[in-house]
């Protein structure tokens, strides 16, 4: 299976509700982000032990480790979880920014310092969160 399918299989497998708010969310995240590179990482590693939630992801982004190791990554996630959907939002330094910029206008929704998540997608202004992941994407391609 492609990048695409194992997106529109992870997608086509949630309930209703929550399936259609992803499926939304992919659409906005591509036109924010026209051309990008697209991944899906399935959240287990290579001894299939699962590690996080499978995830969508949007562009690319070298994450720099301490020991001075990188890894590309992507820039933007896309995630459901439990309770709803994540957004995760990779490469910005100030981990109070998300929160203290975006935090308020966003609606109901978690912000911390990489990752927005909300219940369903009427619960936010998607203009808000695509604002987040603009703000994210300039400045995790200035490092």
């Amino acid at each position: 299976m492609d990048v695409q399918e194992q997106i529109d299989a992870y997608i086509t497998s949630q309930p209703e509700q929550k399936r259609s708010d992803m499926q939304t969310l992919h659409h906005h995240i591509l036109k924010v982000l026209p051309g990008c590179k697209l991944w899906f990482d399935n959240g287990k590693d290579s001894q299939n032990k699962t590690l996080s939630n499978p995830s969508i992801g949007y562009g690319s982004y070298t994450i720099k480790y301490a020991d001075g190791k990188t890894r590309d990554f992507f820039q933007v996630g896309l995630s459901a979880n439990t309770t709803g959907i994540s957004v995760y939002i990779m490469g910005i330094k100030d981990k109070t920014f998300l929160p203290q910029t975006y935090g308020k206008e966003i609606g109901k929704a978690s912000v911390t310092g990489y990752c927005i998540k909300f219940k369903k997608l009427n619960d936010i202004n998607i203009n808000v969160l695509e604002a987040a992941i603009k703000y994210g994407v300039s400045v995790s391609n200035e490092n």
